[in-house]
């Protein structure tokens, strides 16, 4: 009997601790438990843009990665073409812009961009400049023509719009075939400015943004806007990108209101929206 009874109270107890439990599980808790966020991970963009934004981009460049410090940004400065290509051949890259819409379209065409991420960014205007302490009396398009004259530096037409542009200038003007023999071609709108900046070069083509941050060249004249197809940047993001809503942010900060400012300090214009 004594053994019935320990098995009782044994029993009754196990009894009274569950229900016990239970009824402490359904209650509402007294305290809330915030979930805690992971860390935001660090992303590594590649931004592949034409070589006539590397000043202006450089100088950006600390104002985005304080605004995003999880973003870090590497860039590809070259021509637009160059560019083109290597992201055809799948390169990596998250964001292209261009000085031209011909090396978008391209990508476009072999769906290598998301499309509504493109829109055009800025502008420009080319300019005619000369060695600073050029004696040769060049004062327009038309005095390239001039026997004095020997090597004219543009852009390699397929690959640097710039050069495509020069091009234009020079069909447009009806003097293209009379400077055919004096041409000499650069890889970038950079090195044309290079060349022109140490003497190898009478006069060169470049953008006027390029013009202005250089003291060891003139700007002589600029070319009419009729005379050749509009100077635009196109920005999109790569499809292949492995971070398209970084790549995103970075777009959406290169058209705020204040970035434009600074690219006008540079001497861009605005794209049309």
């Amino acid at each position: 009997m004594g053994a019935i009874r320990q098995w009782f109270w044994v029993l009754a107890l196990l009894s009274f601790l569950a229900a016990w439990g239970i009824s402490r599980v359904n209650q509402p808790s007294s305290h809330v438990v915030t979930a805690v966020s992971p860390s935001t991970e660090p992303i590594t963009l590649t931004v592949s843009a034409a070589a006539s934004l590397q000043d202006v981009i450089g100088a950006l460049d600390l104002k985005f990665e304080s605004a995003h410090p999880n973003i870090q940004v590497n860039y590809n400065f070259a021509a637009s073409g160059t560019l083109q290509r290597q992201i055809e051949q799948g390169a990596s890259a998250d964001l292209f812009i261009a000085a031209a819409s011909k090396q978008m379209d391209a990508l476009q065409e072999k769906n290598l961009i998301i499309n509504d991420t493109r829109r055009n960014l800025l502008t420009n205007s080319l300019a005619l400049v000369v060695p600073r302490d050029s004696t040769l009396g060049i004062r327009e398009f038309q005095h390239l023509s001039d026997p004095a004259v020997n090597r004219i530096s543009i852009g390699e037409p397929r690959s640097v719009p710039a050069g495509q542009y020069a091009e234009e200038v020079f069909q447009d003007l009806d003097i293209l075939e009379r400077l055919r023999p004096k041409l000499v071609y650069g890889n970038s709108v950079r090195n044309v400015l290079g060349t022109v900046e140490s003497g190898n070069a009478d006069a060169g083509i470049v953008y006027a943004t390029d013009a202005r941050i250089s003291d060891r060249v003139r700007t002589v004249t600029t070319a009419a806007p009729h005379l050749h197809t509009p100077i635009v940047y196109p920005i999109a993001v790569i499809a292949a990108s492995r971070h398209p809503q970084a790549a995103r942010t970075y777009g959406q900060f290169l058209t705020s209101p204040e970035v434009q400012g600074m690219f006008s300090e540079y001497g861009f214009g605005p794209a049309a929206s």
